[in-house]
């Protein structure tokens, strides 16, 4: 369902001065097509096609067929690709550009199912890799995420695509960071051998408008705090420093990316501005949007390893390299939560 602020977003996505014009009239596919950001890139891209007349045929694809029409509808210039990424992609049609999204995201599920979350990264973008060498795409790019870097010098003041720290391979909630890890070397040895024009985006984590009130992530839990006016919870410490980005930031990145990044090349997506611990960001909520009338309360459990959190860290991402090529982050974290806040009011349902 689109809301009064996601709307608003997909417009200023459509009226960017970023030149988004060179993918008008092609045929892009967006694997993960119902996640978060994969589902707004379609999105967007559909938009484009109602307010530009960009002639855009967008493939999603997706593991439910009947979710991602709940999502989308059935829009001209949308065809679904229903199948698991790690299958043989059953598309015979031309395709010019790739956007890879497909991923587990949950923490929990890293540490529950460790050996599916790295055979689904690396299966799927294997199969994903080899379909864009054949299909001889203008552009891909592949999702990756800033826990790649692992746990970075504390020493930096900030860090950037090359800064990469460690990963305890042994440890099970590692599946998720490793197989990041050697799906970008994946997407560089395809480029470097192939020629295959994929670039890789390092996403901060991303919310904004269009997440719905059903949503349980940490960023999540803080604005349904604000909505039902409850206590946040926090069942760490909460002095792991966070970095954010809005969505539709993000999406204007992965669309500049994939006409403009650097084959094999890596590129941080974040908002240096927004870059706060989790009791900070915490803290924020409940002064900032609350009126401090909600409290932030620590329960942290004895068996927390289970819960899936990642380790603590203390680094602030640098995304001057992305930068570069034109893009700019506009929104703010304070605004971030007003407007995802604004959207969840408007689409949950009672």
């Amino acid at each position: 369902m689109t809301d009064r602020y996601l709307q608003e977003d997909l417009d200023f996505i459509a009226d960017s001065e970023l030149p988004f014009s060179e993918l008008y009239h092609s045929s892009i596919l967006v694997t993960g097509a119902t996640g978060l950001v994969g589902s707004q890139t379609v999105m967007a891209l559909l938009n484009m096609n109602r307010r530009r007349n960009a002639d855009i045929h967008v493939i999603a694809m997706v593991r439910d067929g009947k979710k991602a029409e709940r999502i989308f509808g059935n829009p001209q210039g949308l065809t679904f690709l229903v199948q698991d990424v790690t299958e043989p992609i059953c598309w015979t049609g031309g395709v010019d550009y790739i956007i890879h999204g497909a991923s587990p995201t949950a923490s929990k599920f890293f540490v529950t199912h460790p050996v599916e979350t790295i055979r689904m990264a690396v299966s799927g973008t294997n199969r994903v890799l080899e379909f864009a060498k054949e299909k001889a795409v203008k552009g891909m790019v592949y999702l990756s995420s800033m826990e790649m870097y692992g746990v970075t010098d504390p020493k930096l003041s900030s860090v950037s695509e090359q800064d990469l720290g460690y990963i305890d391979v042994l440890n099970v909630r590692s599946s998720y960071s490793e197989g990041k890890r050697i799906c970008e070397c994946l997407c560089a040895s395809y480029a470097k051998e192939y020629q295959v024009p994929v670039k890789i985006a390092r996403l901060a984590q991303t919310f904004g408008a269009g997440i719905p009130y059903e949503e349980n992530r940490v960023f999540a839990q803080f604005a349904k705090s604000v909505i039902n006016k409850t206590d946040i919870v926090l069942h760490t410490k909460g002095e792991s420093v966070g970095n954010y980005c809005y969505t539709r930031d993000v999406i204007q990145a992965l669309l500049l990316l994939l006409i403009r990044g650097e084959a094999g090349e890596a590129y941080t997506v974040a908002n240096p501005e927004s870059s706060i611990t989790i009791r900070g960001m915490a803290e924020m909520v409940a002064r900032e949007l609350a009126g401090n009338r909600i409290r932030v309360v620590l329960d942290i459990p004895e068996d927390a390893l289970t819960y899936g959190y990642a380790p603590d860290v203390k680094m602030r991402l640098n995304s001057d390299k992305l930068q570069r090529l034109g893009w700019k982050p506009e929104v703010g974290l304070l605004e971030t939560y007003q407007r995802m806040i604004g959207s969840m009011l408007e689409t949950r349902k009672e």
